[in-house]
């Protein structure tokens, strides 16, 4: 596999917000904003908040809020959000070892980074422990993959065209489908059994080559994956026909993505 220059962190980062965050990313945030049941004054975390999507529509769904605060570990998530929203408190830190006292938040949510943490557990634990009494704990996840066949077709065809390596990442947003799984991930960071609700989202992206390159340049780099112009145009050629039960007339990819929604309040 040949591979072509790295992207600076920030340029993937913006890869992810033009390309994944509007097909993907867009509608389950308003609904995560809503289940979070922000109050007038109510300080809120979003961990792992790439670039910003879940706090922006968080500051958008409710007034007079006491503080937004985005955390993410990538800084060049961090310089995108911060030119998206630069009213919103942006800070770098890591999900296991929050850098805030005890206490210090009414609502934590984070949106599709609880699997991919090396220890879900202990970020479970963290986010807990940085609310306060009576807090509430919003997260949302992907099902698993063969709920979503989509993006299973195209692990297969990374997997096929590039290297299995390739196609066992692109399995990794969807690590933690299973709900008994999450309810034991709960029990297990001390976190009462969390209301487990499934959204069915729809996936839309304007065609096969933007939802491959979505993927290509605004998630791979992130794993040190980079593909050159050849190796990219041939996964696009054998997506096409993966892909074409998800293919509008239009031309557009359109499918099914069911979310589970995790709420949890601290007593």
């Amino acid at each position: 596999m040949e591979h072509s220059r790295r992207p600076e962190p920030e340029e993937t980062a913006k890869a992810y917000e033009e390309r994944l965050v509007p097909a993907l990313f867009q509608d389950v945030a308003k609904h995560l904003a809503e289940a979070a049941k922000v109050h007038t004054g109510q300080d809120v975390l979003d961990v792992a908040c790439g670039t910003g999507i879940l706090a922006r529509a968080i500051t958008r769904q409710y007034e007079n809020l006491g503080s937004v605060t985005g955390l993410d570990l990538n800084p060049g998530m961090l310089a995108v959000a911060q030119r998206k929203a630069p009213g919103i408190d942006w800070q770098k830190g890591d999900a296991e070892a929050l850098p805030f006292k005890d206490r210090s938040f009414d609502v934590v949510v984070s949106q599709f980074g609880l699997m991919l943490f090396p220890s879900p557990t202990l970020a479970l634990q963290e986010m807990y422990r940085v609310l306060r009494p009576k807090g509430r704990l919003v997260v949302a996840v992907f099902d698993s993959i063969n709920r979503v066949p989509a993006y299973e077709a195209m692990s297969t065809v990374f997997g096929r065209m590039v290297d299995p390596a390739v196609g066992e990442a692109l399995r990794g947003p969807f690590a933690l489908g299973d709900t008994r799984r999450l309810s034991a991930l709960f029990a297990s960071a001390g976190i009462s059994a969390p209301d487990i609700r499934t959204l069915e989202t729809t996936a839309r992206f304007p065609g096969v080559r933007e939802m491959a390159l979505a993927d290509i340049k605004g998630w791979f780099p992130f794993a040190d994956i980079h593909l050159d112009e050849p190796t990219i145009n041939a996964v696009v050629e054998e997506a096409e026909a993966a892909l074409e039960p998800f293919c509008t007339d239009s031309g557009m990819v359109e499918f099914q993505v069911p979310v589970h929604v995790l709420s949890a309040q601290k007593f």
